[in-house]
């Protein structure tokens, strides 16, 4: 008995023992959970409150609208139009791919195409819409809402989409929008969110891309109630965007569409501007391309076709193109020899069809020689000797020096990402790039626009434009006002070079053209006040060997397409009053007199008279000026 009772205090003292500490773990336990309830509640209690307002009130950006482009003369080039379109939300749908059966029995939907459908819908949150399709047909969107009770979970919407109711004719100049890259969000800075947004398009070329911060607007925003699992209750607040500016372009569209179609089949370029302002009236860059097919999706055969096409539909020539200026060249060359003092307007040259340069013979384009040359006539023929002369008395930096001012060799200030600055190679250049010294050949060939030298149409219409007006350094524009409001031109700054040179130039090329022996004599315009003046240029892209001067030059016909000579011509009308410059490069095309000529005369005519050319505007017995069929203006009802 003494045992059992001395074992029954030893374990009412263990168990006193053991519950002392349970009791006391607990106690801290509940003195913690209260410590971390009153810093919860009291302490950080308007912090988490907070939190937990807005995880149910959830601003979400609204996508403002995009400003639209217009034509000089008003014409839509960039609209804003109805979408219809179809938009899946999963949380609704019990069998995603038997609702998708359903819905390609009224709407086509290709295999990849539904196949890139089930992988998104796999990826997005159940709550959030997946657009299915869009930019249907009136009658499919109208079958869609008439089948809507077996089609849940499936929502037709109507909403806005681009559309470039020019199609190919300014494809390049105006350019198209696309969902942004992940590459576009980074650099889009505050807006990054903005450019998330399903659906949401941003400028990839063209006026689109260089003008997208305007043409954009600012984002709007919407405050949502929503569920803790994200699904929208209520809108509490809206606050509608800012729409994105109206454009107005420099572009003449009768003229751009004139210029597009006179080159036709050709592949090339065609610049007009005005020599004062810097409004560009027309860059057609052809073969065009229609940029809706980038809004709506091309198709992979579709694609393959522009990509691989020889003649380069999708680039725009007219700023990313690059040709030797060839003959064109050379006003820019007797400029530079007459302000470096060393030749006159009288400065004789004998041209008997070669210059030797050390054991080197240099050849002019006509195999028998011109005889003796000034500039005037070396102009108005074009002879290559001549300007191999003086461009060797100069030397190139001198020369490059001239010619920069003119634009060439200087990436031109139009704000297209795809322009190029093209080159004028100098002793300087050759080292940096090539890492080879300059020697004395390489100057005469850049004395008749060959060589390294090479420019984009565009800088060729500069050059243009900066003799013609007397040599002010004009600039090229695109865009002429802004919400209605004109765009200021900028103040014209001198070249420096002598009014006397220039004039004396000017009268060289008006000899190219209306002067009987000048290279572009067949093409001049005859109309009393509106003739034109120019240059012809025929630029080569293959090494003519002394075997094949033996034997005789093969003439361009008898070459292959991508081995013919480049046809280019600048002009400026009207001859006594100046107020447009040209340059028309017509790639491979073969001679300039030939081909670029007459399809700068032409483009010059329409511009100077848009209504109807008269008869006499050019000479009895040249080719007739090309007419097109007058289309019906393409207004668009969504404008």
């Amino acid at each position: 008995m003494a045992l059992r009772s001395r074992l029954d205090k030893l374990d009412r003292s263990v168990f006193s023992r053991r519950a002392l500490v349970l009791f006391g773990a607990q106690g801290a336990l509940a003195a913690a959970l209260g410590g971390r309830m009153y810093q919860l509640q009291v302490v950080d209690g308007e912090k988490y409150a907070a939190r937990a307002r807005r995880s149910r009130i959830r601003p979400s950006l609204l996508a403002p609208v995009r400003g639209q482009v217009f034509s000089r003369d008003g014409k839509p080039l960039a609209v804003n139009r109805h979408n219809y379109r179809l938009v899946l939300y999963r949380e609704d749908v019990e069998d995603v791919a038997a609702t998708l059966d359903r819905l390609g029995e009224i709407v086509p939907l290709p295999p990849l195409r539904r196949k890139a459908l089930m992988e998104e819908i796999k990826r997005t949150r159940a709550f959030l819409p997946v657009v299915l399709a869009e930019n249907l047909r009136w009658e499919e969107f109208a079958e869609a809402n008439a089948n809507a009770p077996a089609l849940a979970g499936i929502s037709p919407e109507l909403g806005l989409t681009r559309h470039y109711p020019q199609a190919d004719y300014a494809g390049h100049l105006v350019g198209y929008v696309a969902a942004a890259s992940e590459r576009d969000v980074e650099r889009a800075g505050e807006d990054a969110s903005l450019l998330k947004l399903p659906g949401m398009r941003i400028g990839k070329s063209g006026v689109e891309r260089i003008e997208e911060v305007a043409l954009r607007g600012k984002a709007g925003l919407s405050r949502v109630e929503k569920d803790v699992h994200g699904r929208p209750i209520r809108e509490l607040e809206r606050r509608e965007g800012t729409a994105g500016e109206d454009l107005t372009l420099t572009l003449d569209l009768g003229l751009q569409k004139y210029a597009m179609q006179r080159m036709g089949e050709e592949s090339g370029a065609v610049v007009v501007m005005d020599i004062y302002d810097g409004d560009v009236l027309a860059m057609a860059s052809t073969p065009g391309f229609d940029p809706n097919g980038f809004v709506l999706g091309l198709s992979h055969k579709d694609w393959g076709a522009l990509r691989d096409n020889e003649k380069r539909p999708l680039n725009n020539k007219a700023v990313s193109g690059l040709y030797p200026p060839g003959s064109t060249f050379k006003m820019v060359v007797a400029l530079a020899a007459m302000e470096a003092g060393l030749v006159g307007p009288g400065h004789s040259v004998y041209c008997g069809g070669h210059i030797e340069l050390g054991s080197h013979r240099f050849h002019c384009w006509k195999r028998g020689g011109h005889g003796h040359m000034n500039l005037h006539t070396g102009l108005k023929q074009s002879c290559d000797v001549y300007f191999y002369d003086i461009a060797k008395r100069i030397g190139i930096k001198r020369l490059a020096e001239v010619a920069r001012k003119f634009g060439i060799g200087v990436l031109p200030e139009i704000g297209l990402f795809d322009a190029k600055a093209g080159t004028m190679p100098d002793v300087a250049w050759k080292r940096a790039k090539l890492k080879q010294p300059w020697y004395p050949g390489e100057t005469l060939h850049a004395g008749i626009g060959q060589g390294y030298l090479s420019s984009s149409p565009l800088q060729l219409a500069v050059m243009t434009a900066r003799i013609a007006n007397g040599g002010y350094q004009v600039h090229p524009r695109l865009v002429r006002a802004r919400n209605g409001e004109r765009v200021k031109s900028r103040s014209l700054i001198g070249t420096g070079i002598d009014d006397a040179h220039i004039e004396a130039v000017k009268r060289g090329m008006y000899a190219v053209v209306n002067e009987q022996g000048g290279t572009a004599y067949r093409s001049r315009i005859t109309a009393a006040g509106h003739e034109m003046c120019g240059k012809t240029g025929t630029a080569q892209v293959r090494r003519i060997t002394t075997a094949e001067r033996a034997t005789g030059v093969l003439k361009n016909s008898e070459l292959p397409w991508k081995l013919r000579d480049h046809a280019l011509f600048v002009a400026y009308a009207p001859a006594d009053d100046p107020r447009y410059a040209i340059a028309v490069v017509v790639e491979h095309g073969g001679g300039g007199s030939t081909v670029a000529a007459p399809i700068a005369r032409d483009v010059l005519l329409k511009l100077q008279f848009p209504r109807e050319i008269p008869e006499g505007a050019v000479p009895e017995g040249a080719a007739p000026v090309f007419a097109v069929k007058k289309e019906k203006d393409d207004e668009n009802e969504d404008a």
